[in-house]
């Protein structure tokens, strides 16, 4: 299950994925899902002809806001507060859920409504107000279904992508107790007409709403979000009261920067051309809307990402999942394999930064770098060279602690090999005994079988064997022989 991003280890990939694989039925629905959405997101790309160009231009606005995200906060907060908002800053998800629990109580109210977001998945912030007598009901057809079976969404767009439409017809057989069961059937009609009746009740009675944001206008204070359902409309115009919880990262500088981030957007995510709801607001104005309006900036470790000149491209993501969709390994264990709110290619360069390598030092290694992910990424995102990057981080880390030195037979092999190559002589020699060490498993110049440990290596593929000359032998060899031609040739 994917957890929240608090600082804490989180289990190893590997182990996890491997209990992901045994799940014949979550092989199918992602392959089917994943499918279905890269067929659809190609074919609307390619009726883009500066789609590139489009690329481009994302890349370089969100890099122009991490050079300057100090002053575009700023000029942010001063335009929200001009238009009647009020602008929260929490440095961690600890920050952030208490300022949230604070506003809903000052309102008298046990429960809210939510549109989808994964950043309040990030901090927790469903159980937290849990813990204070306040009920969060998701209102996102998917994240609905998630919240109902107890469990975690395992991708970024599509939250229960893992279940099929028997699982969730059976899912509200057994929680949904205010819609006529008689109607119900696995008819994806009938299924969202019964999340409608349900939650139609919960929209009427809300005093208080919370949202994410996809971007917010520095210029302009304004924030947008972008959803297929219509959901989020009812939340932003029905309750007296909003809350919307914003990484720092989200921001664009200008109005006109919209134009790209929206072309790209619905594509990437959906495969359509244009999100049905697309939702923008700014502050309060009287008799339209919400007529309190509250921002909360989290930070929650991206100021450490932003000090990295190589992984901070992390917070250019605009969280259209697209990466998910085209990655082999994510196509095969899902997203709860991951256990992080952002799982896929995307969550294995993210997730690590928010939380510190040492905290999630495998995901970094979930990936086979076949670079699928930064063809895919709409603002071209490096995600490989991200991973390589951190992966780097996570061996640094591991030489540096005498434990794991001491214990791990890759890293005292490495030491082995770094106390070998450092010295020529010391090269020289181990290669004249690996000579004779590897007679009992040469045949015909290759070894195929290695003994031990090393045996998982050769049973997929085949060593050359050591030759009987190095390169070393052999130019000290021909060297004698050349300055022998020449003396002959000059005598």
């Amino acid at each position: 299950m994917s957890v929240s991003l608090r600082k804490k280890r989180l289990p190893m990939f590997k182990q996890e994925a491997r209990k992901a694989l045994e799940d014949t039925q979550l092989r199918h629905n992602l392959g089917k899902a994943t499918h279905t959405i890269r067929t659809k997101r190609d074919k609307v790309v390619a009726e883009v002809p500066d789609w590139e160009q489009l690329r481009e231009a994302a890349r370089q606005i969100k890099d122009q806001v991490n050079r300057h995200l100090d002053t575009y906060l700023l000029q942010f907060e001063e335009a929200v507060t001009k238009s009647g908002g009020r602008v929260h800053w929490a440095c961690n998800a600890q920050e952030a859920n208490a300022i949230i629990a604070d506003l809903i109580q000052m309102h008298d109210v046990q429960e809210v409504v939510k549109i989808k977001s994964m950043v309040t998945d990030e901090i927790g912030l469903n159980d937290a107000l849990a813990i204070v007598g306040i009920q969060a009901h998701e209102t996102d057809l998917a994240e609905m279904i998630v919240q109902l079976a107890h469990d975690n969404p395992s991708h970024i767009v599509v939250p229960a992508i893992h279940k099929n439409r028997a699982q969730i017809e059976e899912l509200f057989r057994a929680n949904l107790h205010d819609v006529d069961k008689a109607k119900l059937s696995d008819d994806p009609t009938m299924l969202a007409m019964a999340a409608r009746e349900h939650l139609r009740n919960i929209f009427l009675r809300a005093k208080v709403a919370i949202s994410g944001v996809n971007f917010g206008v520095a210029e302009t204070g304004s924030i947008g979000i972008v959803e297929s359902e219509g959901n989020g409309r009812m939340c932003l115009t029905l309750p007296d009261v909003l809350i919307s919880v914003m990484g720092i990262e989200k921001l664009v500088p200008t109005w006109q920067d919209l134009e790209v981030f929206l072309q790209l957007l619905p594509r990437s995510a959906t495969g359509e051309r244009m999100n049905p709801y697309t939702s923008f607001w700014t502050g309060v104005q009287e008799g339209d809307g919400p007529q309190e309006f509250h921002v909360v900036l989290l930070d929650n470790g991206r100021t450490q990402v932003l000090a990295d000149p190589v992984g901070r491209q992390a917070l250019h993501c605009i969280r259209c999942g697209a990466c998910l969709n085209v990655c082999p390994v994510y196509e095969r264990v899902g997203g709860h394999a991951y256990s992080s709110v952002y799982p896929g290619p995307i969550g294995a360069i993210l997730t690590p930064q928010l939380l510190g390598i040492e905290n999630a030092s495998s995901l970094p290694y979930a990936s086979t770098l076949c670079g699928a992910c930064y063809e895919a990424c709409p603002v071209k995102i490096n995600i490989p060279e991200v991973l390589l990057h951190l992966r780097g981080q996570v061996v640094r880390s591991e030489q540096q602690s005498m434990i794991r030195r001491d214990t791990n037979p890759e890293n005292l092999a490495m030491q082995a090999a770094l106390y070998i190559f450092e010295d020529p002589q010391r090269l020289a020699w181990a290669q004249r005994l690996a000579r004779f060490g590897q007679l009992p498993f040469a045949h015909h110049g290759v070894i195929s079988q290695l003994p031990g440990p090393l045996a998982g290596w050769s049973s997929a593929r085949n060593l050359q064997s050591i030759p009987k000359q190095s390169f070393r032998e052999w130019w000290r060899l021909h060297a004698k022989e050349q300055e022998k031609t020449n003396g002959a040739t000059e005598s």
